[in-house]
């Protein structure tokens, strides 16, 4: 692991420098001049399935984007594996600017895990949105309150069932921080996606889940889940009459975030054109309406930022998912 944790952290740093000036060597993409680009159809590859958080946030800003590059968006659900399935795929994909994708929090956690996934397999685009936790219950659930559910997994270590978007994702991150700091031990259930993972708590099928607020704020609001906390600095807007996990007494704060990117070694004339497109798209009226309606955070960071942040990130992973060295 030392040495995946050694590569990933590297990988990093050079994230900035690819953003600034994205890498000219073509691995085997198309023979057009890269000055007619684009010329056809761009598949936008997710991660996960369709419903959560990310897909809503990458199909309302490939919307947005179609209308700039003038050219149809095809978003493509590739799941398995907390999001290295599509990421790997992502990363293997010629770098001609006609396959892109969604670059979730995990993009920096997994390399830490046994995946093979690292950050440096990637041209940055622009990063979108911000995603806070939460932790909700199925309505009928006998847990009312965040130190209920924790004094229940204090009491039977291990048997209070926590949904999540999938082994090694931010949502399974942020269960086991939230346990830990809590001073309980829940069990982790990993489904393929954020979705999936409130379904089940919705059907009862788990105790409790972790996701986005924009994956748990509909069913609390229609009272088909009730939310506990949001694990935020403040209070979330669509979740006005939820306490963050602060103010249940619990310190934690982690979420997840999203960007765009698109495998390494795009041409400048390519990686400038979807980065224009991207800016344009994200500063948008309906994306950041869309965004800000489900709860999560629209923001609009340029590859350069978006890069550095990516390395902060990184180290921030690297320190809660090994030893750090």
């Amino acid at each position: 692991m030392r040495t995946t944790s050694t590569r990933i952290a590297g990988g990093a740093l050079a994230l900035v420098a690819l953003a600034a000036a994205a890498g000219c060597a073509n691995r085997g993409g198309a023979a057009e001049d890269p000055a007619d680009y684009p010329n056809g159809d761009i598949t936008l590859v997710v991660p996960y399935q369709a419903g959560g958080a990310s897909d809503l946030a990458a199909r309302t800003l490939a919307s947005e984007m179609e209308e700039t590059l003038g050219q149809t968006i095809v978003v493509e659900n590739r799941t398995g594996g907390a999001g290295s399935v599509g990421l790997q795929h992502l990363a293997g994909q010629p770098a001609d600017g006609y396959t892109i994708g969604y670059l979730p929090v995990e993009t920096v956690m997994l390399g830490f895990q046994g995946y093979d996934v690292d950050p440096a397999d990637y041209d940055l685009i622009g990063q979108m949105v911000s995603v806070p936790a939460t932790i909700a219950v199925p309505s009928d659930s006998p847990y009312k309150t965040l130190e209920d559910l924790l004094e229940a997994a204090e009491k039977k270590p291990g048997e209070v069932t926590v949904a999540n978007s999938g082994a090694g994702s931010i949502w399974e991150a942020a269960t086991r921080e939230l346990g830990q700091t809590g001073g309980a031990e829940f069990q982790p259930v990993p489904f393929d996606g954020g979705a999936p993972a409130v379904t089940a708590a919705v059907g009862g099928q788990v105790d409790a889940v972790v996701a986005g607020i924009s994956e748990t704020a509909p069913a609390h609001q229609d009272g088909r889940l009730r939310v506990l906390a949001v694990l935020a600095e403040e209070r979330s807007e669509s979740l006005a009459d939820v306490p963050t996990a602060g103010e249940e007494g619990v310190d934690v704060v982690i979420g997840g975030w999203g960007g765009i990117g698109a495998p390494t070694g795009l041409p400048e004339e390519v990686a400038t054109t979807l980065r224009d497109a991207f800016a344009t798209a994200a500063a948008s009226e309906e994306f950041t309406t869309v965004i800000t309606d489900s709860g999560n955070l629209p923001v609009n960071v340029p590859a350069d930022e978006y890069a550095a942040f990516v390395e902060s990130e990184t180290a921030r992973f690297d320190k809660l998912l090994t030893d750090g060295s």
